[in-house]
């Protein structure tokens, strides 16, 4: 029983992710396309942001979404996976952060409602954005060819 609500509350999550908040996001937000294709990304230096995409999207077989790109590129940065706990995580760095939106607080609350077995995590994840620099104006498309390594410690330079 406890596999079953496991997998309806990751099928809940993905579908209120990518069948209602990506396509509302394309609507609401201004133009904020991804300029770089997944075979760019792939011929990016080794340790650069870009070619970090790339080998997280491969290892998950994961397509580049152009509009979804920046939440990917989040994942990298932040190390947090895919998975339902990674993305409760991921949105309490993110609210913790100063990132308040409502797939950010929507997101937060589902996640606490439903994954009471991930609470410490998020906290954590909540105290780990606050305690970080804000990266919510970062240009992304300028930063792909960055080293990876130098953008999280210049996130975490707080935390250390």
């Amino acid at each position: 029983m406890k596999k079953q609500l496991i997998k309806l509350r990751t099928a809940v999550l993905v579908f209120l992710t990518h069948q209602i908040a990506l396509p509302v996001l394309k609507i609401m937000r201004r133009p904020n396309v991804f300029s770089w294709s997944k075979e760019q990304l792939k011929e990016f230096p080794s340790g650069s942001l870009g070619h970090d995409l790339y080998q997280f999207l491969e290892k998950r077989n994961l397509p580049l979404l152009k509009h979804y790109a920046r939440h990917d590129l989040k994942h990298v940065l932040l190390g947090y996976d895919t998975s339902d706990e990674g993305e409760a995580c991921l949105q309490c760095f993110m609210l913790g952060n100063g990132r308040v939106s409502f797939p950010v607080l929507a997101t937060v609350a589902y996640s606490f409602v439903t994954m009471p077995e991930h609470w410490g995590k998020m906290r954590k994840a909540m105290w780990q954005g606050r305690q970080s620099i804000s990266f919510h104006g970062w240009s992304w498309n300028e930063m792909v060819h960055q080293p990876t390594a130098e953008l999280r410690n210049k996130i975490f330079h707080h935390t250390n």
